[in-house]
C-alpha cells in the first residue's frame, strides 16, 4: 500500500468549498476523488491539510491518499492534469511515508488575504480580492496586527459553536504589503480556527477605517465574545498559500 502527497491549487470560484458532500461534483475533494477513481479503479477517500471555505482558493493545499496503484509519480501527475477541470491543479505528486497524515501531521500555515483598496472596483481581480473603497490607516491597521500576534485563546475570533477542544492558538506573523490599489495580507501560524482569518481581516479592516478601537482586540481575547469583532469578510480574498510539516 503506497501512501501518496499532494500538493494542490484551485480557484474555488465555482466551489462549495474542499469538504465533499453528498454532491460532490461542486467540491474540491469530490473532483479529486473522482480522477483517483478513474487512475486507480478503487474508491479512495483522500485526506485534505484541512478544510477551506466555499469560494476560498489554494496555492498549496495538500492532501494524501492510500493506493495499491504501481503507476509512477510522474504519470498520476499527468493523469491528474488532463482529467481535472482547468481551475484546480496538481503540482507535486510525492511518495511518503506510512504513517504520515496530510491533517494530523500539520505544523503550520500560511494564509493570504486579498483586499481591493479603491474607490472604483476592479473587474479583473474582483473574484480574488475583497473590494473595500474606504479609507484605511495603515499604521491602526499594523498596530491591530501587532497586538494579534502570539499565543492567544481566538474563540472570539471563529465561527464555531461550543467546543470542547482548545480555541488556543499561535500566530507567528501578520504583515502587510501595498502594491498600488491591492493590500496583501499575509497570516502565519501553527493553525486556523473556523473562519479565523476572514474574521481577523474584518476586524483589522473595521479598525483600519476607524470604526473599531484598538482596545477591542483585548477585549475579545478576554470575553470570547464573537460579536465584538469585525465582519466576516467573503471568502474570495482568502488563499491558503502553504501547509508546514
Amino acid at each position: 500500500m503506497r501512501n501518496i502527497k499532494l500538493t494542490i491549487e484551485y480557484d474555488g470560484k465555482r466551489y462549495l468549498g474542499w469538504q465533499r458532500l453528498g454532491d460532490s461534483e461542486k467540491t474540491i475533494q469530490g473532483k479529486i476523488e473522482s480522477v483517483i477513481e478513474q487512475m486507480t479503479n478503487e474508491k479512495i477517500e483522500i485526506i485534505g491539510s484541512g478544510r477551506t471555505d466555499a469560494g476560498a482558493h489554494a496555492k498549496g493545499q495538500v492532501a494524501n491518499f492510500k493506493t495499491n496503484s504501481e503507476m509512477a509519480r510522474n504519470e498520476m501527475l499527468t493523469f491528474f492534469n488532463r482529467y481535472l477541470p482547468g481551475d484546480i491543479v496538481v503540482k507535486k505528486v510525492e511518495e511518503m511515508p506510512e504513517r504520515f497524515h496530510a491533517r494530523y501531521n500539520v505544523k503550520g500555515k500560511q494564509y493570504s488575504y486579498y483586499v481591493w483598496n479603491d474607490p472604483i472596483p476592479t473587474a479583473f481581480e474582483r473574484y480574488h480580492s475583497f473590494y473595500f473603497p474606504q479609507t484605511l490607516d495603515m499604521d491602526k491597521m499594523t498596530a491591530a496586527c501587532e497586538k494579534l500576534i502570539g499565543k492567544h485563546d481566538f474563540a472570539g475570533f471563529s465561527a464555531l459553536k461550543k467546543t470542547k477542544k482548545s480555541t488556543t492558538r499561535t500566530i507567528d506573523d501578520i504583515s502587510i504589503e501595498r502594491e498600488g490599489s491591492m493590500l496583501h495580507f499575509t497570516f502565519v501560524g501553527d493553525g486556523f480556527l473556523h473562519k479565523m482569518v476572514r474574521i481577523l481581516m474584518g476586524t483589522i479592516l473595521k479598525i483600519g477605517a476607524g470604526k473599531l478601537e484598538l482596545k477591542v482586540i483585548d477585549e475579545i481575547f478576554e470575553t470570547k465574545v464573537r460579536e465584538n469583532a469585525g465582519e466576516t469578510v467573503p471568502a474570495q480574498g482568502l488563499f491558503l498559500d502553504e501547509v508546514y510539516y
